[in-house]
């Protein structure tokens, strides 16, 4: 195992625990900060947003740097972001850290996923960028319980202060590790434009669409999972951190047997998930009332929602083999909205009286459209169904536009 891959999880590591960490803290920042706790969702809301348009502009802007070069000047706005959140005096800068820091998100883990690839054997680069993802399911697993309890014991300005060493310790990592050279872009003079061509593929789309509905699925119904526990399972909630730890463990697991099985067959291992994925979110909801059940339901959803990403990366990288660094962050984005567009179904059907295993039934029948879609692209010319043999992601791909 490259040992440049170990940095770049670090890397994953803080930027998941930026992400995730903020929901913990929320009553301790918004009493500092003197704002309400549903100005203060904001710093979730925006840091999500600017996540999905920094995930293609930012990868555009260095489409045309060296790798390494970029990955080290995303760590340093990452590092910068989370500085002016530590140093906020006020709302307004801590809502332009979380953006900065934000903005480096899709880029970081777009150009990560090229970078892990080329740094492995053809047959082994879903197991190589499910390693780099592995910081982002760890940080759900270990971080987010222990930044939170280091927000409420030494003020949340504490957990910030320890997310920029993260940062620093990622950026020395990728500094020393990562080697030059690797998955050199092109440089052929030729448009960044031309990048965008590969969005004329009918398949980038529907590999992004398959990400907004078969992870958005997951996690729309994870969203909710709070109320689920405590109001029809009966879980005290003081237990739910402890059962998120279980629901984090669930993710790393599925995220490692995902990247492994997708190095065999990307197309199956895509079926697979999302066929079981749908399957566990409607036993879930018919077995919520079980506390037995509900663990076991709640620790497969993890993993088979997390099983799905190093496929789902690999799978549009395929098929913008021209752009695949641009085609990479175009799906990190895709991940985002759906997370996005999973939160508001489920939020509509508890709006609407339904209950709170209502996200439950409705996540299943988005993720079942998911599936369908995939079948669809699959059958279809060009999709993985119809392909003999694979077509790997290689550092020479880029400069493919060359050609055209």
């Amino acid at each position: 195992m490259p040992l440049a891959l170990l940095a770049l999880a670090a890397g994953g590591f803080g930027i998941g625990l930026t992400e995730f960490v903020i929901a913990g803290l929320l009553p301790e920042v918004s009493t500092s900060l003197g704002v309400s706790e549903a100005t203060a969702g904001g710093l979730i809301s925006g840091y999500a947003l600017a996540v999905a348009v920094g995930g293609i502009l930012m990868t555009v802007a260095l489409s045309r740097v060296d790798r390494k070069r970029a990955l080290l000047a995303l760590m340093v706005f990452f590092i910068a972001g989370n500085l002016l959140s530590a140093l906020s005096p006020d709302y307004a800068t801590m809502l332009a850290g979380r953006i900065i820091a934000a903005l480096t998100h899709g880029a970081f883990f777009g150009i990560g996923s090229v970078v892990a690839a080329s740094l492995v054997a053809p047959q082994k680069q879903s197991g190589a960028i499910a390693l780099m993802f592995a910081g982002l399911t760890i940080a759900n697993v270990l971080g987010v319980p222990l930044g939170t309890l280091l927000g409420q014991a030494a003020g949340w300005r504490s957990t910030f202060w320890a997310i920029t060493l993260i940062g620093i310790l990622a950026l020395i990592g990728i500094a020393i590790l990562v080697p030059r050279g690797v998955a050199a872009p092109q440089r052929n003079g030729g448009s960044i434009l031309r990048e965008f061509t590969i969005f004329r593929s009918g398949q980038v789309w529907a590999s992004m669409l398959v990400t907004v509905l078969g992870y958005g699925g997951m996690f729309g119904a994870f969203t909710y999972i709070a109320f689920t526990l405590t109001e029809v399972s009966g879980f005290a909630s003081s237990s739910v951190p402890w059962l998120l730890v279980l629901f984090g463990g669930g993710l790393f697991i599925g995220n490692i047997l995902g990247g492994r099985a997708a190095d065999k067959h990307v197309s199956l291992t895509l079926v697979v998930a999302l066929s079981a994925l749908t399957a566990v979110l409607v036993i879930f909801a018919l077995t919520a009332q079980s506390k037995v059940a509900t663990i076991v339901a709640l620790v497969l959803m993890g993993a088979l929602g997390f099983a799905t990403v190093p496929a789902l990366q690999t799978r549009i990288m395929r098929h913008a083999s021209a752009a695949p660094t641009l085609g990479s962050g175009a799906n990190i984005a895709a991940f985002n909205l759906g997370n996005a567009f999973g939160a508001w179904v489920g939020g509509v059907t508890i709006t609407a009286g339904l209950g709170y295993t209502s996200p439950l039934w409705a996540d299943a029948a988005i993720t079942l459209a998911g599936l369908a879609i995939l079948l669809v692209a699959d059958l279809a010319p060009g999709g993985e169904l119809r392909r003999r043999g694979t077509a790997e992601v290689t550092p020479a791909a880029e400069p493919a536009l060359a050609t055209r």
